[in-house]
């Protein structure tokens, strides 16, 4: 039997973990033990998934054929080059093949440099008070994005959550100097994942996910309330179409990375003139991989030992159902949250 790895310790992990655990033994290395990873795994390290030398050396100790990374921030730590580099594969990209996510003014740079269909009008700042300067000059409304990772918290649009001013204030009180200004994109979201190797692309059904707290979207953007799919590769409010044009996006972004290994998490924006691109993930969406992988019935395993063999990857199917996930978050979330509320679960 294969002995896999998982790195991270949250619901998308617990998700990865139940998906390769009825067809490989399955260890975990993560900062928290969560309860449901526990019950699952053969065993589990706590530890700092970013520290290279802690997962190498776990990987080691348990002799794991193959490694898969959950969190973004240990992509960005280079946990995947590591790995590599002792010879377990990691089926997760490279730090550099990150930068798609971990970087979004390289992010939109190589959309712009590689004509990636869907591409909003954007413009990239190295200081804050120019962006801020950019910002205010401007009558259309925009969406500000500091270039590097803000676990989906960074983003303020204006013209629905802030004002120009506002938005100007946000940036230059940040803490930030390098920023991402850009067309705000008005539609329905959606996500579209993919597995990805050898240059091959399998996509996975449409998810949408809801980022604002609060009944009513009220609140502000968190890194996610909850997310749903249909039955069935598109959502009530797109085409096949729409879908198809999606994973073209996918296609052709794989194409300039010929290298790229992993999941592949396009976000869109389904406007008037088709899919454009909010954003791209560097791995499994946290809420959406538990909307796609339970009802996958292709082994995930599968997934990853072709990706590690060379052979070319299985075309995923999945369970004609629905899925709903609704997240229960503490109070103050997602920016003073009450750390420490405890959470009962009948799972009977």
């Amino acid at each position: 039997m294969e002995t896999v790895l998982v790195i991270g310790g949250g619901g998308r992990e617990h998700a990865i973990v139940r998906a390769l655990a009825d067809d490989a033994e399955v260890y975990a290395l993560s900062s928290n033990r969560n309860p449901g990873i526990d019950a699952l795994a053969a065993g589990m390290e706590i530890a700092d998934g970013t520290d290279t030398d802690a997962v190498v050396d776990y990987a080691e100790e348990i002799g794991a054929d193959a490694a898969v990374v959950g969190p973004e921030s240990a992509l960005a730590a280079g946990v995947a080059d590591a790995l590599d580099d002792a010879g377990v594969f990691t089926f997760g990209p490279t730090a550099e093949a990150a930068r798609i996510e971990t970087d979004k003014a390289y992010q939109r740079e190589f959309m712009a440099e590689n004509d990636i269909p869907g591409t909003p009008g954007f413009e990239t700042f190295d200081a804050a008070d120019a962006a801020a300067d950019y910002v205010e000059s401007i009558d259309d409304d925009v969406a500000v994005k500091p270039a590097g990772l803000t676990g989906g918290k960074g983003v303020r649009v204006t013209g629905d959550q802030v004002s120009h001013a506002e938005a100007a204030a946000y940036v230059r009180e940040s803490g930030h100097d390098e920023w991402v200004i850009e067309e705000r994109l008005v539609g329905e979201e959606f996500t579209v994942q993919a597995f990805v190797a050898d240059g091959v692309v399998r996509p996975t059904p449409a998810v949408q996910d809801h980022k604002r707290a609060y009944e009513g979207d009220e609140g502000p953007n968190t890194g996610g309330m909850g997310s749903y799919s249909d039955a069935g590769p598109t959502l009530p409010f797109m085409t096949e179409a729409d879908y198809l044009a999606a994973v073209d996006v996918l296609d052709a972004t794989v194409e300039a990375l010929p290298a790229y290994t992993g999941v592949l998490y396009g976000q869109f924006m389904l406007t008037a003139e088709g899919p454009k691109v909010v954003e791209f993930n560097a791995r499994f969406g946290d809420p959406e991989a538990m909307n796609v992988l339970p009802v996958m019935e292709t082994p995930l395993l599968d997934v990853v030992t072709a990706a590690r063999d060379g052979d070319t990857l299985p075309e995923p199917t999945f369970e004609n159902r629905a899925t709903v996930c609704k997240y229960a978050v503490p109070a103050g979330y997602p920016t003073d949250p009450e750390s420490g509320a405890e959470i009962e679960v009948d799972e009977s």
